[in-house]
């Protein structure tokens, strides 16, 4: 009885390594593509250069992603301008005088849970645009490309937020 009983709960034990022991807490996650851009450093410039990219990228993938409705046609745009994607990038670092370059790819990679407002992304694998930005060790941005929670919402007007820079430095000397 006692080796039936050993049996069986073995037997259990091993059902529930076998179900849950190729979990390790991410999941791939295939209805969105983020974007994820590392910079060279922590220092402050280097930061602000990652920033600089960031709106440079952003704002040309802008036009090229907007009629993409589905994961798969985003990723196909990019795919096709990853080249692109590089060259805007390695021009941005040009004009901020970096001394590297930047490397762009699609990959997979495990984010951490990130909320947008109201839309929460769960921790897991996802397929991502990344760049980066000269050795690659300084904090990172995220966001998501599809759907486009990064980008303006081109189709409507309502989610447009406006900023005045020059606002920005008056109030800041008010």
């Amino acid at each position: 009885m006692k080796f039936i009983l050993s049996f069986v709960g073995i037997g259990i034990v091993c059902l529930g390594i076998f179900l849950c022991g190729g979990q390790t807490g991410s999941t791939f996650n295939e209805d969105y593509m983020r974007i994820h851009i590392v910079a060279n450093s922590n220092s402050a410039v280097d930061q602000n250069i990652k920033y600089v990219v960031k709106d440079a990228v952003v704002s040309f993938l802008l036009p090229h992603l907007a009629e993409a409705e589905t994961k798969e046609e985003a990723e196909d745009v990019i795919q096709q301008n990853l080249q692109k994607i590089e060259e805007v990038a390695n021009l941005t670092l040009d004009k901020q005088g970096a001394k590297y370059s930047a490397k762009v790819e699609i990959t997979q990679e495990d984010m951490p849970t990130r909320a947008y407002d109201d839309f929460v992304l769960e921790k897991g694998v996802y397929d991502c645009l990344k760049i980066e930005l000269g050795a690659g060790d300084g904090d990172n941005w995220w966001c998501v490309v599809f759907p486009a929670v990064c980008f303006l919402d081109v189709k409507n007007s309502e989610n447009v937020e406006y900023i005045s820079k020059i606002w920005d430095i008056i109030s800041n000397v008010i």
